[in-house]
């Protein structure tokens, strides 16, 4: 009876959780003047064509806001998953003048707010004539300046057996075939779980692409899906609930295929 309460009151608690996401949806197919007046999840007149306006409301049909996230967020991925890779090798493996105050340097920027250094940074890339562009977006992370990634991989790189290094270095391997040839085929969970994150954060990163990026064409998702509201006309709610439904679900599908190796990587500490 015990389990059945705790099961129950774990499901109601999940549907209070989800009924924002619920609302959106229903509020999609109703019509934009029921949308506030009607707050329930009960659809009386089902309404598609808000998919429709919303997908062409904007001065560019919606997928090329889809397209421009997808290279920003594929620029994000490889990024850091090579520069974040290779630095945590560096932390993990070798010895080097300065190494744990260097370390102790990189978990410092985790606890650095965005909003700090936003502007030192928007100068130096206007100065570079970066500004309304991806690069941005993309060039930081090709630099490993994801600290949490990086002290993922360091944690679970030394989890690694030591032996498999001094082996592939018996047989003549110097760092750069330990790397490639031994430590990243094992570091898959973790690497795994740095794509995900990427890609989550980076679609639904607002602040970093509205304030890099102004001209319409080189909107993002979250920037485009802003432009639905203006406070010179009304809003259309529908279509633009419509169009933040359709930009979860890259999202929700990211998740679902990668739910197994996100759980791994993060429990994962190394080879039992």
């Amino acid at each position: 009876m015990t389990k059945l309460l705790r099961h129950v009151g774990l499901l109601l608690l999940a549907l209070l959780m989800l009924y924002p996401v619920l609302w959106m949806v229903v509020s999609s197919l109703r019509p934009n003047n029921e949308i506030f007046r009607r707050p329930g999840l009960v659809l009386d007149n089902l309404q598609t064509q808000n998919y429709g306006e919303g997908w062409n409301a904007l001065a560019s049909p919606f997928g090329h806001y889809m397209v421009n996230s997808s290279i920003v967020v594929l620029g994000c991925i490889v990024g850091n998953l090579v520069s974040c890779s290779m630095a945590a090798y560096a932390f993990a493996r070798l010895d080097f003048t300065g190494k744990r105050l260097w370390f102790a340097i990189m978990l410092g920027t985790i606890m650095l707010p965005i909003h700090v250094i936003i502007v030192p940074q928007y100068i130096l890339f206007s100065q570079l004539d970066w500004i309304n562009t991806f690069l941005p977006l993309i060039v930081p992370k090709v630099l490993a300046t994801d600290a949490f990634f990086i002290f993922l991989m360091v944690q679970f790189i030394r989890g690694l057996p030591r032996e498999l290094d001094e082996a592939a270095r018996i047989d003549g391997c110097g760092h750069a075939r330990i790397f490639l040839r031994i430590v990243l085929p094992l570091m898959m969970p973790a690497l795994a779980t740095t794509a995900i994150f990427t890609f989550i954060w980076t679609w639904n990163d607002f602040f970093s692409q509205l304030i890099y990026l102004t001209d319409p064409e080189m909107y993002t998702v979250p920037v485009a899906l802003r432009s639905f509201v203006d406070s010179t006309v009304e809003t259309s709610w529908g279509s633009m609930f419509a169009m933040s439904v359709v930009s979860l679900a890259p999202i929700i599908l990211a998740f679902l295929l990668g739910q197994r190796y996100l759980i791994k990587g993060i429990a994962t500490t190394g080879i039992k």
